[in-house]
């Protein structure tokens, strides 16, 4: 990496110069107001990326219409100033600015009557029973039930079939409100438009979802004709802006099934990307098409596909076109990205959840410094998103809150022991570090990582050791002292001006009445410490569970699962849950959930449980997963400051995104 990088080579698209090659695609945030406008913490976010140097940034589903779903707008000149402000901020970075223009596939002036007219029916329910009005009060909710209920029936039905019952009339608004919203994105600097090439237009592209019998239905052509009426729309309503277009590819899974379902099959889709670029399309963006009812197989999770796995589409798409063609999904590492632009498969890169845990991507390729690279983990941007809360990432403290949360200047520099080389000892010795602290890292074990090593062994999850990998790369950078296989003893650290402690957790054993002589640690077996063959049942359904569970049968063993709750791996990614349940399937893992142990026969080979009646569930072997409790740190003889991050720090102990979290603020706080 060094300023010779092809990332960091200029590209001319449309009437843009972009400085480099890393784009931010489109991803929904939550970060944008209630009405969709551009707010302070949507500002920083963006203005962060381009800071970081990104050349090219993206803002995902921009409704030219009032809709429902919590996205941002534009679609009234009030919130022109919001994008300008934006817009201007991004260009005094040299970044330039595009707006991801869609419309969801269903009436949307019809549902928001119906919601509207719910709401106005709760209000005047409400204001009867402050009345005392009760006759009244039941009246009107009632009707605001029934039609809340009747508004999602709409929607419902209207996600399948609006796409072929939308009138000519519908359409034409539609177009002409994308293109009003055009309009007034150029009237506030904004660089381009990108097509969302998914939703109603890709449905309407469909064979799968298009059941038309006019000129928008049937043939290639009149399929997509409605695509290529929007982008001549925008180009007369904003003749001054570059147009994008997002080409949503349906692509095969390994059974033989279809991934997605709106957009273009392979063959047709480059028959389209050559029409695109006939009617004045300046750049393509080839992505995996969406309505899968997954959000996983549009952002898939580590592990589920290979890296960047509609790449090999892109590089065809770029051979039929003149213009430029970005490729998204799954680019994890700046070394990727090089060989994809060295080889001419594509001319940009989208570095999308890359670019959440590492807004620096191209400040650091241009340093020669570590990237910190994204996980595909979807825990905390996909999931955020499905939950309706603001997108972050695991790894990184600041998303959501640049303005506020940033590693703080420091003047005074101390000399600060970190005890334990988990993820939250690593992150508070580069934040210490950063901040112009000498730190030393007490790691008791060989390696760094901690518990990041053993949630690394079940199946589809070896890439959340790139966690590591990069403090591994990162601490020696910073001229971080990293003292492996010792435990620092009172007098050590009374050398420090303060001490950090990380040192984690254990794996807990519940107490079980009987022999207990079978009974092993998930830990010990994921650790490869003990081993287990047979019928071996797992006692805790939550995260390390289910992942033991998985790993277990993948290795041939018949496994049950015992859950105390009514769910399976309740905490886990919506999006990695289903290759969870698909494996369980394969290995015929049987599961016992609202399962209570009670204790183990003599033998320890039988365990008692009630379900809620009783069930007996034989095993050669058990393996304990319910949960971790944190471990103690002695603080006997130490009379410099101490203070606790990750799992040792809490009640509770921590996931991920927990221990980052707790380990930035301390160290930025010393």
């Amino acid at each position: 990496m060094s300023k010779e990088s092809v990332l960091l080579q200029p590209l001319k698209v449309g009437k843009m110069i972009l400085k480099n090659r890393i784009m931010f695609p489109p991803l929904t945030t939550g970060y944008e107001e209630r009405d969709g406008s551009i707010g302070p913490r949507s500002f920083e976010f963006y203005k962060r990326l381009a800071k970081g140097g990104a050349a090219y940034v993206v803002i995902g589903d921009v409704a030219p219409v009032n809709t429902a779903s919590p996205t941002p707008k534009l679609y009234d000149e009030r919130q022109i100033p919001t994008f300008k402000k934006l817009a201007d901020a991004l260009h005094d970075y040299d970044c330039k600015l595009a707006l991801q223009l869609f419309h969801p596939e269903y009436d949307v002036p019809g549902v928001g009557k119906m919601i509207m007219q719910a709401r106005q029916a709760g209000m005047l329910a409400q204001k009867a029973k402050q009345e005392g009005n009760m006759e009244l009060f039941a009246q009107k909710m009632e009707e605001s039930q029934r039609v809340t209920k009747e508004a999602y029936a709409k929607l419902h039905h209207d996600m399948k079939f609006f796409v072929s019952e939308c009138s000519h009339e519908q359409l034409n608004e539609i177009k002409e409100a994308i293109a009003r919203s055009a309009k007034m994105a150029q009237l506030a600097g904004v660089d381009a438009i990108e097509v969302h090439g998914d939703r109603l237009l890709g449905s309407l592209c469909s064979t799968i979802l298009n059941h038309r019998k006019d000129e928008y239905g049937g043939s290639l052509e009149n399929r997509t004709r409605y695509a290529l009426e929007v982008v001549q729309a925008i180009k007369e309503a904003a003749p001054d802006l570059t147009i994008e277009y997002k080409l949503p590819i349906i692509t095969i899974n390994p059974d033989g099934s279809y991934r997605g379902k709106g957009g273009l099959l392979e063959e047709e889709a480059y028959i389209f990307a050559q029409m695109l670029e006939k009617a004045g399309v300046e750049m393509i963006q080839v992505a995996q098409a969406n309505h899968t009812g997954n959000m996983g197989d549009t952002i898939p999770p580590m592990g589920s596909v290979p890296y960047n796995w509609t790449l090999p589409v892109a590089k065809k798409v770029k051979q039929l076109v003149s213009i430029p063609v970005a490729t998204v999904g799954r680019v994890v590492s700046v070394e990727a990205g090089e060989k994809i632009v060295s080889d001419g498969q594509a001319d940009i890169v989208g570095y999308g959840r890359s670019l959440l845990t590492d807004p620096d991507i191209a400040i650091k390729i241009e340093k020669d410094e570590p990237v910190r690279e994204c996980l595909n983990c979807n825990k905390g941007c996909v999931d955020a998103i499905q939950n309706r809360k603001y997108i972050s990432c695991v790894l990184n403290a600041e998303n959501g809150d640049e303005a506020t949360i940033y590693i703080k200047p420091n003047d005074t520099s101390k000399n600060i022991a970190v005890v334990g080389g988990g993820i939250a000892g690593c992150e508070a010795a580069r934040v210490l570090a950063k901040r112009n602290h000498k730190v030393t890292l007490f790691e008791a074990t060989s390696k760094l990582g901690g518990q990041i090593n053993l949630a690394s062994i079940p199946p589809r999850k070896m890439e959340i050791l790139r966690s590591i990998k990069y403090f591994e790369k990162i601490l020696p950078s910073l001229n971080v002292n990293i003292q492996y296989n010792t435990k620092p003893d009172s007098d050590t650290l009374n050398q420090y001006d303060e001490v950090i402690v990380a040192i984690g957790a254990s794996n807990f054993m519940l107490p079980l009445s009987g022999n207990t002589d079978y009974v092993v640690s998930s830990w010990d077996v994921l650790e490869g410490n003990v081993e287990v063959k047979g019928k071996v049942a797992v006692i805790g359904g939550g995260l390390v569970g289910t992942e033991t569970a998985e790993y277990l049968a993948e290795k041939g063993c018949e496994v049950s699962i015992i859950e105390m709750t009514d769910k399976i791996a309740a905490q886990e990614s919506g999006t990695i849950l289903p290759l969870i349940q698909e494996d369980f399937k394969k290995y015929n893992v049987k599961e016992y959930v609202s399962t209570k142990v009670c204790g183990l026969s003599e033998d320890g080979k039988t365990i008692y449980a009630n379900n809620p009646d009783p069930v007996e569930i034989q095993a050669d072997a058990i393996v304990m997963a319910v949960g971790s409790k944190k471990l103690l740190f002695d603080e006997t003889g130490i009379n410099v400051p101490v203070h606790y991050v990750g799992d040792c720090s809490n009640k509770q102990t921590a996931d991920i995104a927990s221990a980052i979290r707790s380990a930035y603020h301390c160290a930025n706080e010393i």
